[in-house]
């Protein structure tokens, strides 16, 4: 999902790697930054393998001016200056201006937090923020103390993950609205060898032992934690019955929706395409109206060594970025992450998992139904005919955004009748107009080009090739689309596309109106209907940018905040993940903001009003490290937050770490760690 899902070393080899697959290769790096160490490389996300250049700024200046006007080469700026004075630009259009004349300011009172970039993490005056757990702390009974100089997988396996990320509450006991007991759902989405093992550099695979890496596989997955408040401090529950390890090691997953069973899922392992080990990649995720988690499977191309060359899965497997070089040599000791060994081992993994966090004993699913590609979350709300959509985004460069509408409806007094809900639906994708139109593609077998000429026999094809079926339907190729989450108080939906480098002037458009983009912006899609009450099943929406992220002082960044502006330390970039608390104000959550010179963390903003669009900012993390996860209790007088990678900079390791957070002890490693904020007095988040 950022900037450093991967060991230090092997960002740049992928550039290399993919520098004849991307069309629109080349970056820009930070050099304030990379003199202070913070590693000078693009995302794997922002790699971008997506062949498509549908729809060029020439293709919008000829939807809207004529072929004319764009055959007299048109400059980016006039032609988005053209398209603006129509209202198709989001960042300019007729409801932004609106907005422009201050009538007042932001519902949120707290004080600002200033920018920053050190060792340790900040939050806003008048609040406390609490390490609940640790990379390494104890999650299953017998679980041994952390031990960081003599890991193993025995031990990991029982033991909080590494690189936390998304963060789900669920109240205990279930169907209750409690604040203050409940279980905590985590996911583990990567692993840091250089800042995990003594003497292991980020580019010594080869030294690695089998040890080693049956840490990291148990250290990938998800935890499940029971925890309780008691005044304004939170604990674990040692030993509960809920608590719960997934691993990318052992832990078994079936496989359902249209692709069970899938000739291009079986193995030899698995002859029955049913039943897989492990998941993998586990980014942000979602929960269900009757209390599933969901999690995503991201960049699971970095574990797979090989190409599938002259075999079938060759296209497909380019396509999802998979190499002879991954950034994970698991294949040295375990054959089913060598695509020469195990061919369709690689098509299990980029799926969408639901599992019940109520129950230790359920096993995890793979619901194909919602496609294969790089899920960076999948988040749900109710529609009025009682049917659930699903919004997930596909976290790369040039990549899309979806929504999956179920076929059956809800049964919120039955759990229990909606544990196959998400097997059967529609997958859709997103087609961005310049008039500021949005339309939803179904990606359905036999429609349009989705047919046997093609390569798609049936709806498992294009489940397992969403990518390509998104590509021939002429969907948008978006600036990294991250987290896509709908309002559960106005009911309209926004999308965080955290940067976008490689976007050529040549090819802007109206969602995505910046070349070179490296601020990321956030997107506002509108279903039809009234406010709080909108058909999420609808073909066509609205759409409009909500803010152009980056620094306002700085004309080149080309930032657009809301009509009151933002303080010097309101700018935010990079929105990755995102929040809404139950008034319907955002919460984004950033990782990337270190190369404009600021620690990644938290700012928020009301999205209607006077302060629409008025980040403000209120939490910072250690050096190093990204911002996930973001999640409220039900009362919203406790912020769950995810500190990845602290610590993640180049050059740092093990023995040289540049921050020891969240110990800050000699002899212990940075963790990654979740984190409880409440107000020292008691109370609501935000005033």
């Amino acid at each position: 999902m950022d900037d450093h899902d991967v060991p230090l070393s092997v960002r740049a080899a992928d550039d290399r790697e993919n520098i004849g697959v991307n069309p629109t290769s080349g970056a820009r790096f930070d050099t304030m930054m990379a003199a202070r160490g913070v590693a000078a490389s693009d995302a794997r996300e922002n790699l971008g393998v997506n062949p498509s250049t549908e729809p060029s700024i020439d293709d919008l200046v000829a939807a809207r001016f004529g072929r004319r006007a764009a055959l007299k080469g048109l400059s980016a700026a006039a032609t988005l200056a053209m398209l603006a004075g129509t209202g198709a630009v989001g960042a300019l259009s007729p409801r932004s201006a609106r907005a422009a004349t201050p009538t007042g300011g932001s519902s949120l009172t707290f004080k600002e937090l200033p920018h920053g970039y050190d060792e340790d993490h900040h939050v806003a005056e008048g609040y406390q923020a609490q390490v609940l757990i640790r990379w390494g702390d104890k999650v299953l009974p017998g679980a041994p103390a952390f031990a960081p100089q003599a890991l193993t997988a025995a031990a990991q396996s029982a033991q909080f993950g590494y690189n936390n990320d998304y963060v789900g509450y669920f109240p205990l006991p279930r169907g209750s609205q409690s604040s203050d007991h409940g279980l905590l759902a985590v996911n583990h989405e990567y692993t840091d060898r250089q800042l995990m093992f003594p003497g292991i550099g980020p580019e010594d695979q080869d030294k690695q032992t089998n040890e080693m890496i049956d840490v990291e596989l148990a250290a990938h997955g998800h935890s499940v934690i029971e925890i309780k408040r008691e005044g304004e401090r939170w604990s674990v529950v040692e030993d509960s019955p809920y608590n719960r390890r997934l691993t990318a090691l052992a832990t078994p997953f079936l496989v359902t929706g249209p692709a069970a069973g899938h000739d291009r899922l079986k193995t030899k392992a698995d002859p029955t395409g049913t039943r897989v080990i492990g998941t993998l990649n586990n980014c942000a995720g979602g929960t269900t109206p009757w209390g599933t988690v969901l999690i995503a499977e991201e960049n699971v191309h970095q574990y797979f060594r090989g190409t599938g060359a002259a075999t079938a899965e060759s296209a497909n497997y380019k396509r999802m970025g998979i190499t002879d070089k991954p950034a994970y040599d698991w294949a040295r000791f375990h054959d089913r992450f060598d695509v020469s060994k195990e061919l369709n081992e690689a098509n299990r993994f980029g799926w969408m998992v639901e599992f019940d966090p109520y129950d230790p004993a359920s096993v995890p699913k793979k619901r194909t139904a919602l496609g294969r590609f790089k899920h960076e979350a999948a988040t749900t709300i109710l529609n009025a005919d009682g049917r659930l959509a699903v919004y997930c985004g596909d976290d790369e460069a040039f990549e899309y955004v979806y929504k999956f509408i179920t076929t059956g409806k809800v049964d919120p007094a039955n759990p229990a009748a909606n544990a196959d809900l998400l097997d059967d639906g529609v997958l859709f994708v997103g087609k961005f107009s310049a008039d500021g139109a949005l339309r939803w593609i179904p990606l359905v077998h036999g429609q349009g080009p989705l047919t046997a000429a093609n390569g798609f026999n049936s709806q498992a094809d294009v489940l397992i090739e969403a990518r390509r079926a998104a590509d021939l339907l002429g969907a948008t190729p978006m600036d990294r689309p991250e987290d896509v989450e709908p309002n559960p108080v106005t009911g309209t939906v926004f999308m965080n596309l955290t940067n976008n480098t490689k976007r050529k002037d040549d090819r802007i458009d109206a969602a995505n109106p910046r070349a070179g983009n490296g601020h990321g912006h956030v997107i506002e899609m509108i279903p039809p209907g009234e406010r709080g009450k909108r058909d999420h099943a609808a073909s066509e929406y609205t759409w409009d940018i909500f803010l152009l992220a980056g620094n306002p002082a700085n004309p080149k960044d080309g930032a657009r905040y809301g009509a009151g502006g933002v303080s010097e330390s309101g700018w935010l970039s990079c929105p990755d993940n995102m929040a809404f608390d139950n008034q319907g104000r955002i919460w984004i959550s950033t990782d990337g903001a270190p190369k404009a010179g600021i620690a990644d963390g938290i700012w928020a903003a009301d999205v209607e009003g006077p302060g629409r669009a008025v980040t403000r900012h209120f939490y910072s993390a250690p050096r190093g490290a990204e911002m996930c996860g973001p999640c409220f209790t039900p009362d919203n007088t406790t912020f769950f937050v995810a500190v990845q990678h602290p610590g993640d900079e180049a050059k740092a390791t093990y023995e040289n770490p540049v921050t020891r957070w969240p110990d800050f002890k000699p002899d212990l490693p940075p963790r990654p760690s979740v984190v409880a904020i409440t107000r020292k007095a008691g109370g609501f988040i935000g005033v």
